[in-house]
């Protein structure tokens, strides 16, 4: 049975009801939820209810999405009245939050996204590969030095990202368990609305205090780039410690779940995780990645947008003022992208996926999340070949409720 005969026998808004976002099944905590997988089996959009009563498109097709997210009709502007935040917490402060990458469109979005490709360019993210590689040996060294089980998420998911993301910026890694605690904190869906902005705030005034040093004794790294830009007007440093924050959070908190729940992934199935541990190719390395990223999507509360216009999509109207929400792991799940997308295949052709987003608001890092994955997924499980979970996979603590999905720990063995 096609789609457009499925939507023909069925009421206007089947899902209307149903919210987003729903719950993972614990049985196939890797799988997007199933109450989503169902509306996605109906058609590419559908509306669903949020956190606050309304009830915004929710985008669940991979042509769709990228469809969407290419369209300047389609705002990033979290200030417009019917933007679907997140949460309370969200909601309470986007009036206060400064113009970043994330909340601005056009010529304003292109103006901060000039800014932040300086860390993240092809020359510098290839140059900093050996440095990630000999990172990526110590960590692994120490943890095999160390007792066991391990918790590979303390052991290394985390700290190397961490310790990436702070070269890049010339922020001191010796500052990390502060910008790590606040950081969960900032994107923690169920923080309340004072909770998210003394995180927020926190991290704001850390950076805007650095940035300041800067401008007087100039370092390396990013900051100190945001701090030449502060001198010559092209922002203040409210805005700079905005964009700081963005890269700070987003440049540890997606790639070190990547790496927990990918390692908790592979440790569960044998014949996958045999295609990265015996590879030599690095194209081979380089796919299953891409693989990776399209099967477990971490992004899995969805990128927000509004309509600035009236829209078809599919068959339906989004009306002007109305929201969307592209919910990422649905389309990188779409079996009219992808064959058999519930089957991890690490030899499958997956440079198509959705996990970084799509057009102009794209992950403006993920040239460095590839890099750091890479590295990571191919040096771990060659390096220990016997490494297996030392729990039962029902005890995995994974972050159901978090805005990006991974695991809280990783008790491992070898």
């Amino acid at each position: 049975m096609n789609r457009s005969h499925r939507k023909a026998t069925m009421p206007e808004h089947p899902a209307a009801a149903a919210e987003f976002p729903s719950a993972r099944s614990r049985s196939c905590p890797f799988a997007p939820p199933p109450a989503l997988r169902e509306a996605a089996a109906h058609r590419p959009l559908t509306r669903m209810r949020l956190w606050n009563g309304s009830t915004p498109w929710v985008i669940t097709g991979h042509a769709a999405q990228r469809s969407l997210l290419s369209d300047p009709r389609v705002s990033t502007d979290e200030k417009r009245p019917d933007f679907p935040h997140i949460s309370a917490a969200s909601q309470a402060h986007a009036a206060d939050r400064a113009p970043s990458i994330f909340n601005t469109d056009a010529a304003e979005h292109s103006r901060f996204r000039r800014m932040m490709t300086f860390p993240f360019t092809a020359k510098r993210v290839s140059a900093l590969r050996p440095f990630i590689q000999r990172t990526t040996d110590e960590l692994i060294d120490a943890m095999l030095a160390g007792p066991k089980p391990a918790d590979l998420v303390s052991a290394l998911a985390l700290p190397l990202p961490s310790l990436m993301i702070s070269e890049l910026l010339g922020v001191p890694y010796a500052d990390h368990e502060f910008f790590q605690r606040h950081s969960v904190l900032a994107i923690d869906r169920d923080a309340t609305p004072e909770q998210s902005a003394a995180a927020s705030g926190a991290l704001q005034d850390y950076l805007a205090d650095l940035i300041t040093a800067r401008v007087e004794e100039p370092g390396t790294g990013w900051v100190s780039d945001l701090a030449q830009r502060v001198t010559a007007g092209d922002v203040t440093v409210a805005e700079a410690a905005q964009l700081g924050m963005v890269l700070l959070i987003a440049g540890h908190e997606t790639s070190a779940n990547m790496i927990g729940i990918g390692t908790a992934k592979l440790l569960q199935d044998p014949a996958q995780l045999a295609v990265l541990r015996d590879a030599e190719d690095p194209k081979v390395v380089a796919g299953a990645v891409e693989e990776l990223l399209r099967y477990l999507s971490v992004a899995h509360h969805g990128l927000r947008r509004v309509a600035l216009e009236d829209i078809e999509v599919e068959g339906e109207t989004i009306r002007a003022g109305e929201g969307i929400v592209l919910a990422l792991p649905l389309g990188n799940w779409d079996s009219a992208a992808f064959a058999e997308p519930e089957r991890l295949d690490l030899h499958r052709d997956a440079r198509q996926h959705n996990a970084f987003g799509f057009g102009v608001h794209q992950c403006v890092g993920q040239q460095l999340a590839r890099v750091e994955l890479q590295v990571v997924f191919g040096t771990l499980y060659r390096r220990v070949p016997t490494l297996a979970l030392a729990v039962d996979p029902a005890e995995i603590a994974f972050k159901f409720d978090k805005l990006v999905h991974g695991v809280e720990s990783l008790p491992v063995t070898w």
